[in-house]
């Protein structure tokens, strides 16, 4: 079989699977992307001032004092060492732990984390511990049991989101970092879904429980809330040291352009102090998630975050697209995004969103079928 006959087969069962996917533009009102606070929807500058850098990586010509500047900002946001800038979240989570983790070393990754902190732990080979999703019980069993065994040398590392993007349920981060301490293990916290709507000051649920320095490395993401494209690293300067000379998904990548720096900036500007935008976030999460008790509709997930369970791929598909012909944005999240016989519908709640469209929203999605209980296949 050739490799055009490969995948020919790949797709042609997921197809048959009801998996295939397509590329689908805006369809009405925006429920499905991450813009959470609204800001994609603000016109920033065009940075026509900034001078383009060389079409190459940050250690060529694609270095800008921009980058500085927006590195520092961002420390100093988190109140931390040190931050660094990367092109996209996938490439932070993936270069991370490509480079920290090594041959020998284990970590302990929650069983739901994101694809770029699976494939992050592949890449690195390192021995992997998958616990049950936010299961304390079963991660200190294997920290545990490993421990039995452990050698001298051997890293050890606790890897989660904060805030799951598919789940949109919290993992309990301090008990997390009590568990690290107690096994001389490093926790690393996926900020992608937090960043900009948690904490007096946006910087995540790290920040709002006061556990900056009990981390070793957090990533934000700036495609989500903060409506700019690129993540960062927030850690110690020992490890943006390392990251700079080590990470090849900085060495190998070309830089994004700086001004991308100067929109950074501009939301650096913004995002700290603007607390009315995060308030009326979770005012409108509390007026939707009211309208669904009240009409018993059964959503999962917390905050803005909002999942209806339906199981099914088939029902997902023909709930999401009676929702989208009703002018709502919602799309069916299938696997392998989430495990099978897990299909659910995803909702994004923002700050900018009418409470009255949220409680009608809520009411509208009762004739999906959708409140049955998930069926497996």
């Amino acid at each position: 079989m050739s490799l055009f006959d490969r995948w020919r087969v790949t797709l042609d069962r997921l197809r048959a699977e009801g998996r295939f996917r397509t590329l689908t533009p805006p369809i009405g009102l925006d429920f499905s992307s991450n813009d959470y606070l609204g800001y994609g929807k603000l016109t920033f500058h065009d940075a026509t001032d900034l001078s383009r850098s060389g079409s190459a990586s940050r250690l060529l010509r694609g270095e800008h004092p921009i980058w500085s500047e927006v590195e520092a900002r961002l420390a100093d946001w988190h109140g931390a060492e040190a931050a660094l800038v990367l092109p996209s979240g996938y490439a932070a989570n993936e270069g991370l732990l490509a480079t920290l983790l090594e041959p020998g070393d284990v970590v302990f990754s929650d069983k739901l984390n994101h694809a770029s902190i699976i494939d992050g732990i592949r890449l690195s080979r390192a021995d992997k511990e998958i616990f049950l999703h936010n299961n304390l019980a079963d991660l200190e069993a294997r920290l545990t049991h490993r421990g039995a065994e452990r050698k001298a040398g051997e890293a050890w590392f606790i890897v989660t989101e904060s805030l799951f993007g598919m789940e949109g349920d919290f993992a309990p981060l301090a008990e997390l970092a009590d568990l690290a301490e107690r096994h001389d293990a490093h926790l690393i916290v996926d900020e992608a879904h937090a960043t900009g709507c948690f904490g007096e000051h946006g910087g995540g649920l790290v920040d709002a429980a006061g556990l900056r320095g009990r981390i070793l490395a957090c990533v934000h993401t700036g495609g989500k809330a903060l409506a700019v494209p690129g993540a960062y690293i927030v850690g110690s300067m020992l490890l943006k040291e390392l990251l700079v000379n080590r990470c090849r998904h900085l060495i190998f990548t070309t830089a994004l352009p700086p001004m991308v720096g100067n929109w950074w900036l501009e939301m650096l500007d913004r995002v700290p102090s603007d607390t009315a935008t995060r308030d009326r976030l979770h005012a409108n999460v509390r007026a939707f998630r009211e309208t669904a008790e009240s009409v018993k509709l059964r959503i999962g997930g917390n905050v803005y975050i909002a999942t209806v369970p339906i199981g099914n791929d088939a029902d997902a598909m023909r709930a999401a697209t009676r929702l989208q012909a009703l002018g709502y944005d919602i799309r069916a999240i299938r696997p392998p995004t989430v495990p099978i016989g897990t299909a659910r519908l995803r909702i994004s709640i923002h700050a900018d969103h009418d409470a009255e469209t949220l409680r009608e929203l809520a009411k509208n999605m009762l004739p999906t079928a959708i409140t049955s209980e998930p069926r497996t296949k």
